[in-house]
Order: C-alpha cells, then structure tokens, then sequence
C-alpha cells in the first residue's frame, strides 16, 4: 500500500515521474523540498495519510506566518499537486479548489544605457564579459553561465541557447562588439581544456541521456562551457572528475560589488540586464513578437510586462505645478534653511 511507503520511496517515485517528462534539476530540487517540509510541519505523518485540509493549513502557514511571496506559495502548492496526482495517484477532490496566491504584478527593474556602461566598467574578467552577454543578448543568468564552446556562432554573430526556461533552444544575438572577447575566452577555456587533458582530465558535464548516447562526446572541445570552472569536482554520487561552469553565485556577488561601486541605488540584479535588453530594444522601435523570441518567452503576455517603456511619454508632459506661476506657489524653504 502507499500508505505504507516510507517518504524516500515516495520521492524516488517523484522523481522517476519528473525524470519521465523531462523536467529540470531544479525543478526537483524545489519539489522534493517543498515536499519534505509539508512533511515535517504535520510532524511526519505519512502524506498518503493526509488531505486537503492538511495541504491547506500548510499553504496558510507559509502565507501567514512565513510571509512568503505569492511565486514561492505557488510554487510550494505546485509541488504538492504533483506529488499527490503523479506519484501517490491519489484522486485530487477538492484540492484543485485551493486557491492559488495572486502575484503582485511589478514593473521590472531596468538600468539607463549609461548605468549599464557603469556597473560593466565596475567589472572584471570573466565577469564583465558574462554581464555584457547578458544585457547584450538577453539572457538569463543560468543560461549564461552555461553556455558551451559549440553554442556560440561568430560567423553569424548569434548564441544557441540549450534547454532554456522550460526546457526550450532558441537563438538570440550576439552582440558584434563582443566578438573579440568571446574568441579570447573561447582561448582561455581552450588552453584550460588541453591542460586537463594532459593532466588525464578534461571531461565536461553532460546530461545523462547524451552521456549513454555520445561517451566521447564530454572530452571534447565544444562541449566544454564557456566560462568553466576554476577548480575540478567530483560528480556526486560517483568518482568521475569534471570541470563544472562557474558557480553563478559568484557572477551575483561580482555584479552586487559593482553596483555599489557605482553609486547606483536602484535594486537591479544579474536578471535586470535581462529586463534592460528587452527594455532598451523596444525603446528602439524593435517588433515585440522578436523580442519574445529572443527572450524565449512562451507567452506574449510575459512580453508585455516591457511596454511600460512606451508609455513613459506620459511622464514627459509637464506637470500643472510647473506651469503654475511661482508666487502663487512658494514651497516652505528645506528644512536646513530654517534653522
């Protein structure tokens, strides 16, 4: 009986269904951990023991008294609705009858051309060239750091990005101001490679699939990353040596570091590049459908979150308080000039 399963079995059964439909790492990562912690709040019962008042009370919890945002309620609810429809196949009832958090929606934060031009000057190597990937290309920080040698086209000036958000290729440009950069790094993770060859190393990571079906294919040179890692690992669970991509934590920090240096206050992250590429090409009068292609966006509606841009020419008429005559309008002197 299911019921009787132990909570491992249970989560390898997750996982065989999310590794059937091909779904990504860290989408199982977050599901078996919101999994293990619907668990652990109703004190370890058995989730095939439990309904949808349990399943309720928890979303209550992480809204209420964890005061967790709409997206990672979401989330923590989705993680539930698989376990119970895919792994435990249990009969949903009233559990699709939950309702889901409403996300707030938010304007995306989006740095001038000049601010851009600042934090990339506040950079260094690699970090400069991956945040000027990303502003110039469009894309998402895991999508960077993982980009391969084959992936980057510089006869045509273009970037293939593998298995994007939602597991989707596309291509997006790259920018013909890059070019010399890119080649020199395309050197850089050369000469790396053929060091670790010689050292009996130089294999990449591959997903497992292409691993049964190309073994040579890790050691060889278009399939190491772009920007790979300073140090070997050892693969988990195994005694293989690989050389990973760059952690992208260490681009977040570097790009926080910048920031500051530049005195700049808005709250921008790695992902704002993102939102200005997509900000500034519109301002440019470029056509919204190859913006959406370029960002990889499934659905226009997450596009058109950018077109705040065209309404900034309401912000440009004057404001009646400009117009008004100044000695009708006298504002009480700053506060340091009263004293």
């Amino acid at each position: 009986m299911i019921a009787e399963q132990p909570l491992h079995e249970i989560l390898n059964a997750m996982r065989n269904v999310m590794a059937l439909r091909h779904m990504s790492r860290r989408t199982e990562e977050a599901y078996t951990y919101w999994v293990k912690r619907f668990v652990r709040f109703h004190e370890n019962r058995n989730p095939a023991a439990m309904h949808e008042p349990h399943i309720k009370s928890f979303l209550t919890y992480l809204a209420e008294e964890e005061d967790v945002s709409a997206s990672t309620q979401n989330q923590a609810f989705n993680a539930l609705l698989f376990l119970y429809r895919h792994a435990l196949q249990t009969e949903l009832g009233a559990i699709g009858l939950i309702p889901r958090a409403t996300r707030t929606a938010r304007i995306p934060v989006v740095l001038s051309r000049h601010e851009v031009a600042a934090v990339l000057q506040a950079l260094s190597h690699p970090y400069q060239l991956m945040a000027a990937i990303l502003y110039g290309s469009g894309l998402r920080l895991r999508e960077c750091v993982r980009l391969r040698i084959k992936d980057i086209d510089l006869e045509n000036g273009e970037i293939i990005v593998r298995e994007g958000k939602g597991e989707k290729d596309r291509y997006t440009i790259l920018p013909g101001s890059l070019l010399p950069a890119v080649e020199e790094q395309i050197a850089r993770a050369k000469h790396l490679w053929n060091e670790d060859v010689h050292h009996g190393c130089g294999y990449a990571s591959l997903p497992d699939a292409l691993e049964r079906k190309y073994p040579n294919a890790s050691r060889e040179l278009g399939w190491q990353y772009l920007f790979p890692a300073a140090k070997l690992s050892i693969v988990p669970g195994t005694t293989s040596i690989r050389r990973h991509h760059a952690d992208e934590s260490a681009l977040q920090r570097a790009f926080k570091e910048g920031l500051s240096a530049t005195g700049i206050v808005k709250p921008a992250s790695c992902h704002s590049l993102r939102h200005s590429f997509a900000t500034h090409l519109l301002e440019e009068g470029c056509n919204i459908r190859t913006v959406q292609e370029l960002l990889g966006h499934k659905d226009l509606r997450t596009t058109m979150i950018y077109t705040h841009v065209q309404d900034r020419a309401r912000l440009r008429i004057r404001s009646p308080l400009d117009t008004t005559p100044r000695q009708k309008t006298q504002m009480p002197l700053p506060w340091h000039e009263m004293l």
